[in-house]
Parts: C-alpha cells; structure tokens; sequence
C-alpha cells in the first residue's frame, strides 16, 4: 500500500478498522483519531496538517466501514 496521508480518508478507515476492531468511530475523540492515525505503519504525512474537516471525514469514513461490518 502507498503511503497514506490525511486526504486518503477512507484508506485511514480501512487501516484504522484493522487496528481497532469493535471500537465504534463516534465514540473516538478527535484527539485520539489523530494519534491513532499517525500511529499507524502507512501513514507518512506531515502530523501537523491534519484539521478538524480531515479527522471528521476520517472518522465519517471508518464510521461507514464500522456499520458495514456489523
């Protein structure tokens, strides 16, 4: 997989369903998103340039792969 970076949000959800199975994305402060996202192996952007508009796609992403998974 190419490096992931914060526009690549639906790519962060697979990831981030992967490395917290059952953990329900509305549930996760924003400030623990970023940590968890910036965690993660593949990731490879700037963590300083992540906003408010790209953590709530992220979250809206996993939170659609999170249903789906149920």
């Amino acid at each position: 997989m190419p490096a992931l970076k914060w526009e690549d949000a639906e790519d962060i959800a697979l990831e981030l369903i992967e490395e917290h199975p059952g953990v329900d994305p509305l549930t996760v402060r924003f400030t623990d998103l970023h940590k968890w996202v910036i965690a993660l192996p593949e990731f490879a952007d700037d963590p300083a340039k992540s906003n408010e508009g790209k953590l709530e796609a992220i979250q809206m992403a996993w939170h659609e792969e999170y249903k789906e998974s149920r």
